[in-house]
C-alpha cells in the first residue's frame, strides 16, 4: 500500500503523460483562465475541449500526449491552480500503467516492502 507520508513526487511527468481527460470541475477552468491573466471563454477555447459525453470539459493534450500545461522541465505550468484530479493523484486514482511509469511511486512501493528503489519493467520497457 502506498503511504501518504513517504511518498514524495520527484516530477518525472509520468502522471501529465498518460492518456485520457483531465476532467475540469466547477470554478477550475475560472482559476485557471485568471491565474493565466486570460478571460475563461479565451481559456475554453484555446485549452479544452468536451469529453466523449459532451458533459464535462477537459484540458487538451499536446501533440506527444502530454498535458498541455506539462513543460518541458516536467513542473506544471498551472501548479498553484492544477485541477483536482491532477491534486488526486496516486492517493485518489492510478492506474496499472502509471505504477509502472512513475519514479515516486516505484520508490515509494519498494520502502514499504523493504527494498532496494529499483524498478522492475515489462518487456516493453515500461
Amino acid at each position: 500500500m502506498l503511504d501518504p507520508a513517504t511518498f514524495r513526487c520527484v516530477r518525472c511527468g509520468a502522471c501529465c503523460r498518460v492518456p485520457g481527460y483531465v476532467a475540469l470541475g466547477a470554478g477550475e477552468p475560472e482559476a485557471i483562465a485568471a491565474f493565466l491573466g486570460i478571460n475563461v471563454y479565451a481559456f475554453t477555447d484555446t485549452y479544452t475541449t468536451l469529453t466523449f459525453n459532451r458533459s464535462v470539459l477537459s484540458l487538451i493534450e499536446q501533440e506527444d500526449g502530454r498535458c498541455v500545461f506539462l513543460q518541458d522541465d516536467n513542473t506544471c505550468r498551472i501548479q498553484p491552480v492544477k485541477p483536482a484530479q491532477c491534486k488526486g493523484f496516486p492517493f485518489l486514482w492510478r492506474t496499472k500503467t502509471l505504477e509502472r511509469n512513475c519514479a515516486a511511486w516505484q520508490e515509494s512501493a519498494c520502502r514499504s516492502r523493504g527494498g532496494d528503489t529499483g524498478t522492475d519493467t515489462d518487456e516493453s520497457g515500461r
